[in-house]
């Protein structure tokens, strides 16, 4: 290994940056892939990296990692702890932090591609080594595709990569079929009449419109989505007034959908816009809320015989207890788009990442999900070591089970 992960990966972690803001990280992947005597390919969704390592006649293998951060405010209190800023989509200045793992991403690929093109004697065949921009927003996989990621690139046979979490470190989660949630996000303005908030009589009240939409929404997933189906629904942010004393005009709110199948995700993006419908009318608004739905992307699908043999090439290289099936995840990735957009099998894993001692600790005591900070959580802080290097082998034993 002649890349000194630890390096990388707290310069990325020090210094993170929003969706398609990933310049600085992007030029330093860029850098590492052609030192690594890649053939490589920037700009391509936007901020996206694209490189390809070609080595004799064989299969071709997508691996994939992805590299944007979160507008989060760091509480680790680790050394290489984030301080940086950005502008979100809507102007406004906000922390940002590599809170969900996505510099781990980057450096446990970047170290797969230095241990592959170190060891060519041992395998053949393509290796497509894809650096997203935005998975946050669930937008990046689908632009790099629509820019030609397949044209810069070889369609490959199967399409791997993996995720950090907070399972413990040296141990892998796969889990065939439906794996992560499918997300929906959407934005719910409510516009009311403002006033003097001592002549509530006057007016019409956004704010409690907006909590009466809130209230009625949870009843969504425990009344109308049934019980052995999953679903999930979220108010993120609400948004309204200047002042204690001002009833104002609007109010808006931000919700996430998860879900695993069309019909519950048809069933609860209708409910939120009959219930907002509803409301809104039984307020006496005076005009029609707005529903806008601002991204959007499907539930990752594991295929399950890929998922078979690419979990027998990890038990035999980490024994059986190093890998599990975690079951569903109602977090959400968009990987899934370039498996379809190319029409071959998906496999993507969870990496564990925290202490093993700390987990099983806050297992024991039934409080690991108050104990144990999971993505995007301002305390998520994955354990370097041994995280960077079983990452790094875990990328390199899936990607030589489909090589040549």
């Amino acid at each position: 290994m002649t890349l000194d992960l630890e390096a990388i990966y707290t310069d990325l972690h020090h210094h993170p940056e929003l969706s398609y803001a990933e310049q600085r990280t992007a030029g330093i992947v860029a850098d590492h892939l052609t030192a690594l005597g890649l053939d490589v390919r920037t700009g391509v969704g936007r901020t996206g990296v694209v490189g390809v390592l070609a080595n004799g006649d064989g299969p071709t293998v997508l691996l994939r990692a992805d590299m944007d951060a979160l507008p989060v405010q760091e509480e680790t209190g680790l050394p290489y702890a984030s301080t940086a800023r950005g502008t979100d989509r809507d102007g406004n200045d906000v922390p940002v932090m590599h809170a969900c793992g996505h510099d781990v991403h980057v450096t446990c690929l970047l170290g797969a591609l230095d241990a592959l093109a170190a060891d060519r004697g041992s395998w053949s065949g393509t290796v497509v080594a894809v650096f997203q921009p935005a998975e946050e927003l669930g937008t990046g996989a689908r632009v790099m595709v629509d820019e030609g990621l397949f044209e810069h690139a070889p369609r490959p046979d199967v399409v791997l990569g993996q995720h950090v979490s907070p399972l413990p470190a040296g141990v892998l989660g796969l889990h065939p079929g439906p794996a992560f949630a499918g997300a929906d996000a959407l934005r719910v303005r409510l516009v009311g009449r403002g006033g003097h908030g001592s002549r509530p009589e006057s007016t019409i009240d956004p704010v409690v419109m907006a909590a009466s939409v809130i209230t009625r929404l949870q009843t969504l997933v425990s009344r109308e989505v049934a019980a052995t189906e999953t679903a999930v629904l979220t108010i993120g942010y609400v948004q309204a007034g200047t002042k204690e004393n001002i009833i104002p005009d609007d109010a808006t709110l931000g919700m996430s959908l998860r879900s695993y199948t069309p019909e519950v995700r048809e069933k609860l993006v209708g409910g939120v816009r009959r219930i907002v419908a509803a409301e809104a009318a039984a307020s006496g608004a005076p005009v029609e809320p707005e529903v806008t739905v601002d991204h959007s992307f499907p539930a990752l699908v594991n295929d399950p015989a890929a998922c078979d043999r690419t979990a027998a090439a990890f038990r035999a290289a980490f024994g059986d207890q190093g890998v599990t099936d975690p079951g569903q995840i109602t977090g959400s990735e968009d990987v899934g788009i370039l498996a379809t957009a190319a029409g071959v099998p998906l496999v993507y894993w969870l990496l564990g990442s925290e202490d093993p001692q700390r987990f099983a600790a806050a297992f024991a005591a039934g409080t690991l999900d108050s104990d144990i900070p999971s993505n995007h959580s301002p305390r998520f802080a994955p354990q370097l070591h041994p995280t960077l290097e079983h990452g790094v082998e875990a990328l390199v034993v899936a990607a030589r089970e489909w090589l040549g």
